[in-house]
């Protein structure tokens, strides 16, 4: 039989689970470009706050806890999908059959500059310049401030501008992002 407290405590989780599942879905979304993953994401963060729960409803921001959450276990499904594609490139580029598509250099140059920013950066230029989001959208969406998604944002440009070595950076990552998210058709 539960206490008082573990019914009010259960409750109040009901509570954070109705009000803030969707934001937290939508988030896993933003964050790894998968809407199946999105759900799971978001219902494997919930679980992990639940198991805390005593120490994520004494937090000033449970809701920014929970944002933390989720950004940590996309930046680990990121991490693994990565592990998996260099796996799948290791294998298929021992294959003797290459085909050559010279539309694809400028997506995979993108692609592979973006794998090569650090999650936060990288974060904040796919959320403002993929997914076309305000600063303060991406801010609430990666629980961080707006200023930090400007620096954060004008940095990981400047590192793709680097790395890509021109100046075409922001078009070429947008159109690439587009492509590879399947969202061409649905621009603007």
């Amino acid at each position: 039989m539960g206490t008082v407290v573990d019914d009010a405590a259960s409750v109040e989780f009901h509570d954070f689970f109705e009000r803030h599942y969707a934001e937290l879905a939508r988030l896993a979304h933003l964050l790894t470009g998968e809407s199946d993953a999105a759900d799971d994401l978001a219902a494997d963060a919930l679980l992990a706050l639940w198991h805390r729960w005593d120490r994520v409803r004494a937090a000033d921001h449970p809701v920014a806890y929970a944002r933390g959450v989720v950004a940590n276990l996309a930046r680990s499904r990121i991490r693994s999908a990565v592990r998996e594609r260099r796996r799948i490139t290791l294998f298929w580029s021992q294959c003797e059959d290459k085909t050559e598509n010279p539309d694809i250099p400028g997506m995979v140059d993108v692609q592979e500059a973006l794998r090569r920013l650090p999650f936060r950066k990288r974060a904040c230029v796919v959320l403002r310049h993929a997914f076309d989001l305000s600063e303060k959208d991406t801010a609430l969406a990666l629980g961080i401030s707006v200023g930090t998604v400007k620096s954060q944002t004008s940095k990981g440009m400047a590192e793709l501008q680097r790395l890509l070595g021109s100046q075409e950076a922001p078009p070429r990552m947008h159109a690439a992002v587009l492509r590879a998210t399947g969202a061409e058709g649905r621009e603007r």
